[in-house]
């Protein structure tokens, strides 16, 4: 296990409570065009189901992933790691929000969906009017899957160690960057594990799902898909295809957070 040091200091700028605070560059990886297999095939949900038997995951969950289709996505950015405390800090002196009180590279929970997308819009404007947001589902997916329809980010086999997740006992985030094994294809790190993170996209089934998949999650906190899952989850939110959702208010407690996107250069 090590720690990556992403952040360089960009520039500096005003703060509502009087004075400067310095913003980070953005450690962006560039993930080309091509082709997502997004998703499981309907044939493959029970076994996927049977494999994660002993985490308690109803079959049901699992086809929400069904079926299994070919996506092509342009080019785009998305960040190396999930935006952290300190990240998050410079936005909250710059605009009067509450100052998180954890370690400053660890990523930033208990941010909801709203406060997510306000932080990309207030980073853009840092670096002058930059297309700062969430990654849809589909990028996220691609960002930790790349091509080869891979089940984790890393590969065919869970290992744990290769993400903060319940099996690891650690109970709370880490440092982003701690396992640089467990990077994606493109090199997208912290994919599976310590924060859940929001996406831009409303949940609605996948075209031609199996027909129980619900079409609107109303026992959701929040009707935007999550991807990845936190240190408290269980390994089967490793697994690239899983999706996921806000399903509890206290969103500190269940390790909702999130990471940036921009259009590609």
């Amino acid at each position: 296990m090590c720690f990556l040091s992403i952040g360089v200091i960009l520039r500096t700028v005003g703060s509502s409570r009087g004075g400067t605070v310095q913003v980070e560059r953005v450690d962006w990886v560039e993930v080309p065009a091509g082709l997502l297999c997004r998703g499981t095939p309907i044939d493959e949900v029970e076994r996927v189901a049977v494999r994660y038997a002993d985490t308690g995951v109803p079959v049901a969950w699992f086809r929400k992933e069904a079926p299994r289709a070919e996506i092509f996505l342009p080019a785009f950015r998305i960040a190396r790691t999930q935006v952290t405390v300190g990240q998050w800090a410079i936005f909250a002196a710059a605009t009067g929000r509450p100052v998180p009180q954890a370690p400053g590279d660890h990523p930033v929970v208990g941010v909801g969906w709203d406060a997510a997308t306000a932080y990309c819009r207030w980073l853009g404007e840092q670096f002058d009017g930059l297309e700062v947001r969430l990654p849809a589902e589909d990028e996220w997916e691609r960002a930790a899957r790349g091509e080869d329809g891979r089940e984790f980010p890393w590969g065919t086999q869970y290992r744990t160690g290769l993400a903060n997740l319940a099996d690891l006992g650690i109970g709370t985030t880490m440092p982003v960057g701690s396992f640089p094994e467990g990077a994606s294809p493109f090199g997208v790190l912290d994919m599976a594990g310590n924060a859940d993170e929001w996406t831009s996209t409303l949940y609605a089934p996948y075209p031609g799902a199996p027909a129980d998949v619900p079409d609107v999650e109303d026992w959701a906190f929040d009707p935007h898909v999550t991807r990845g899952g936190s240190f408290r989850h269980d390994r089967d939110l490793a697994r690239c295809a899983r999706r996921h959702g806000a399903y509890e208010r206290d969103l500190a407690a269940i390790g909702v957070g999130f990471r940036l996107a921009a259009p590609a250069q």
